[in-house]
């Protein structure tokens, strides 16, 4: 998910899209240790979205309390 597109999401949204990133990383782990992970950069593309969600959550939260 590009950043420009999580601009445009609702906190709502992007609280909702975090969680489920969250939920997907642990997954993806728990595939990686049992060995049918097929894409292992799908970890590290789900941590850097995962990231960019958390900084523009922050980044609007800080903007409202002003």
């Amino acid at each position: 998910m590009k950043t420009k597109e999580i601009r445009q999401l609702g906190a709502e949204e992007i609280t909702a899209r975090i969680y489920e990133t969250r939920k997907q990383i642990v997954e993806n782990r728990f595939q990686q240790a049992t060995a049918k992970l097929t894409n292992v950069a799908a970890i590290r593309q789900a941590r850097k979205t995962l990231a960019r969600l958390l900084t523009i959550q922050t980044e609007q939260s800080k903007a409202n309390t002003k």
